[in-house]
């Protein structure tokens, strides 16, 4: 079985930069490509992000540029592990040739959303409007500026959230070990007091991937749950950290894990307790990885893709894309 494909980059630029430990993003770029035979068309999404453990999003234009016009299911599932992104993209189109599910069915099959907070004091504003969108659980990046500036901020956003919120403190690998020491034990003595401030649900990835050893040994010292997301950003990162023994929470992003089929298998095999998040994809990516989430999910957590704040509306835009394929 052969399929025409097609593709085509793009950029968006973010309504606010996002500011992580690992720098600032002004741009997502990425490529959307569809697959077509004599039914119909599937489309998909190459999203990278290099930074985070995929390719680069040169390396995935230089694989799509030199394959032929028409390709095969066996094209397709021999994508090598090192073009992650590319693995889901060309899959998630192979998978909608498939399926007529629209992007609003797979949205109402998953329960309810993290929405991701502005790094900084900003956050004290935008979790208010966030608040009245609906949002119950949010996300903070931390360890983007200096800590002790961070934990004010911290102490003044526990105090004007709401109890019955969850909060999310993404640190993006970007702690010292001392540091990492210092948010848990925080944590802690705000979880003892439940009663009067919001849950904190988990810390993401405190350290380096290079040092699950040391996550693995805090994760054991303390009450609240580190889960980790830069050390399982590709499929074989998650099958060496379940190897390893980690049994907490993993944050999934399916845009650049990897193959969508290999995912199912390990996920439904091990159980484990995953958060499914965005890769700031457009709503081609965000179908297919929401459809995985609705599949996938076990544990019945708020998934990370309250995002859409972060860009103007993309429908006519989209459309403009369309056109080419």
């Amino acid at each position: 079985m052969t399929y025409k494909f097609k593709f085509r980059p793009y950029r968006r630029r973010f309504v606010r930069s996002l500011a992580t430990s690992h720098g600032i993003w002004d741009i997502r770029e990425g490529i959307i490509l569809s697959l077509s035979d004599e039914v119909g068309s599937g489309w998909g999404e190459i999203a990278p992000i290099s930074w985070f453990g995929s390719e680069t999003l040169e390396q995935a234009l230089d694989f799509c540029r030199q394959l032929p016009e028409e390709i095969t299911v066996e094209t397709i599932f021999s994508i090598p592990d090192k073009l992650s992104a590319c693995q889901f993209g060309f899959e998630s189109a192979l998978e909608g040739l498939g399926s007529r599910d629209s992007c609003t069915d797979a949205i109402n099959r998953v329960s309810t959303y993290s929405g991701l907070l502005p790094a900084g004091e900003a956050a004290l504003e935008q979790w208010q409007t966030l608040w009245q969108q609906g949002y119950r659980t949010f996300k903070w990046k931390i360890g983007v500026n200096a800590i002790a500036h961070e934990l004010k901020i911290f102490e003044l956003l526990t105090h004007a959230l709401p109890t019955s919120a969850k909060l999310r403190l993404d640190a993006n690998g970007g702690l010292s070990y001392e540091e990492a020491n210092l948010w848990l034990w925080t944590c802690d003595n705000l979880r003892a007091n439940q009663e009067s401030s919001p849950e904190i649900e988990f810390i993401e990835q405190p350290l380096p991937v290079d040092r699950l050893q040391e996550m693995l040994e805090l994760n054991m010292c303390y009450a609240t749950p580190i889960a980790l997301d830069e050390s399982v950003a590709t499929l074989k990162q998650l099958e060496y950290c379940f190897q390893q023994g980690w049994r907490d929470i993993f944050v999934i992003k399916p845009g650049i894990l990897g193959s969508p089929s290999r995912l199912r298998k390990f996920c439904q095999q091990h159980k484990i307790d995953a958060v499914f998040s965005s890769v700031f994809e457009t709503a081609i990516g965000r179908q297919a990885a929401l459809q995985l989430a609705a599949e996938l999910s076990q544990h019945k957590r708020a998934i990370g893709f309250g995002i859409n704040h972060f860009f103007e509306q993309e429908e006519i835009w989209l459309q403009s894309l369309w056109k080419d394929l």
